[in-house]
């Protein structure tokens, strides 16, 4: 028996214990090889693609750490991981792109180690090319265990040659694993795994799994731990943070977890994201008029002003609903700053559907839009659908529609001049070290005269001027 089955052998089979035997073994594998480079193991993690990811990675940095790296931001690393994101498919080629980059690196230094996870990896036949055509990768898994990273990098050095690990699907939901924060100050926590939307353009219920909500006592105590340790901001992730709540054994709304959130002392903001308009309740609109700590954002994804094109995507919601909610919204939160995203070119989208886009856009007037033209992705409905829209045709509706949304967003943006707001001062400003950035609770940036010691703190500003998408302003005492 080999030293990687004695331990396989030892370790214990309930999570997160397993994990923490893995890193502890994992850290002598680390340590030894220190010894013998005579300098530390240095990691680097590249994420790609949404929050939720982001949060991925720092529980993924968070292992290697506690079992005995160096963080590196260089790709010249001796750990190389890439958090794969494949909700369009650019984002697949941008990693296709960068391993070219990783094979060269590492004929230079043979001892590397790559490893790729997340979103992509739930793709057989991405899994199939890379075990094809990019051998040089060593480790590859998906976004059900991230969890086993200490575990299969373990593996990956006692065993040699790739190893594969990619689950189906999960129903286990493993936390309390060491995370390093990217911020000190503020916090993604995730509320919810997968979804259950299936809207036709989208691969995430595929590649992320079935809905599942966490407990809402773990979230309040991991809140509370943050809280504790100086989070003055969480954000609540969720691919539909508005069905929070369903699959749980005494099923519980996102607004009531909210309103639990919002009492954890020490916490002052709280923002959330991902809102499907067909979950949000009249409750959650109550909770945020109502509370002061929820920030006032919300990000609420329209994807066409056409009701066709909305039921071809299996949206379950029209144009007039849309509409409808959106205007109670405003009526109901006034300072509320309202995003989106918008899908341009679907299968099928005429002339017509184009333009009852462009009326939403002109009737709702959202402070930012995200613009995106349809990514055709193999496995979901609408990349087997006819009528699939020609680029020529494409491209000038998505420049018409850019346009329309930039022009509306600098008016909307510069209606708070003159006032004073609290922001949330994330960094120093990375054109003028004389300024810092911070973060008003609508979202929008503002930047003003500060120093380092600003950073962290939540700062009385009055907005000075527009600039069209953010704001300068003035420190007040």
């Amino acid at each position: 028996m080999d030293s990687y089955d004695m331990s396989l052998a030892a370790a214990p089979d309930r999570e997160p214990a397993r994990q923490q035997y893995f890193m502890k073994r994992l850290r002598e594998v680390v340590v030894k090889k220190s010894r013998e480079y005579g300098r530390p193991l240095t990691a680097c993690i590249k994420t790609f693609g949404c929050q939720m990811n982001a949060k991925d990675s720092e529980k993924l940095l968070g292992i290697l750490l506690r079992a005995g790296f160096t963080a590196s931001e260089d790709e010249a690393s001796d750990f190389v991981l890439y958090n794969t994101c494949t909700v369009r498919d650019n984002a697949n080629q941008r990693v296709y792109g960068r391993l070219g980059y990783l094979n060269r690196l590492k004929q230079k230094n043979p001892e590397m180690t790559i490893a790729l996870c997340g979103c992509m990896m739930q793709e057989p036949s991405v899994v199939e090319k890379i075990k094809r055509s990019y051998r040089f990768v060593d480790l590859i898994f998906g976004t059900h265990n991230i969890f086993r990273l200490a575990e299969l990098l373990f593996l990956c050095y006692e065993k040699k040659g790739m190893v594969v690990d990619i689950w189906d699907g999960t129903d286990q939901i493993v936390e309390n694993l060491p995370a390093s924060r990217k911020y000190p100050f503020k916090s993604g926590v995730n509320i919810m795994y997968g979804c259950n939307n299936f809207c036709s353009y989208c691969i995430v219920p595929y590649v992320r799994g079935r809905e599942r909500s966490r407990e809402p006592e773990d979230i309040l105590a991991e809140i509370r731990a943050l809280a504790e340790d100086g989070v003055v901001e969480v954000m609540l992730l969720g691919q539909n943070v508005n069905s929070y709540g369903k699959t749980l054994d005494v099923p519980m709304t996102f607004a009531e977890l909210l309103r639990q959130v919002a009492e954890i002392q020490g916490l002052e903001r709280i923002r959330f994201m991902t809102s499907h308009p067909k979950d949000l309740s009249d409750e959650l609109i109550e909770v945020m008029g109502d509370c002061p700590k929820i920030c006032r954002h919300l990000h609420l994804p329209l994807q066409s002003g056409s009701s066709r094109i909305l039921k071809k995507m299996n949206r379950v919601y029209d144009k007039e609903q849309y509409l409808k909610l959106a205007a109670k919204i405003q009526k109901e939160i006034p300072d509320l700053s309202l995003t989106t995203d918008i899908i341009v070119g679907f299968p099928g989208e005429t002339e017509e559907d184009f333009e009852e886009t462009l009326d939403v856009v002109r009737r709702v007037r959202f402070d930012s839009a995200f613009t995106f033209i349809y990514s055709k992705r193999t496995g979901t409905p609408a990349a087997a659908m006819e009528d699939q829209v020609p680029d020529e045709v494409v491209k000038p509706r998505f420049d018409r529609l850019l346009k329309e949304v930039q022009q509306i967003s600098s008016q909307v943006c510069g209606k708070d001049v003159g006032k004073t707001m609290t922001a949330l001062v994330e960094g120093m400003d990375t054109h003028d070290p004389s300024l810092v950035t911070g973060r008003l609770s609508n979202n929008i940036m503002v930047h003003f005269p500060g120093d380092a010691s600003d950073i962290g703190k939540l700062i009385p500003v009055m907005l000075t001027e527009s600039k069209g998408f953010y704001y300068m302003g003035k420190k007040l005492p």
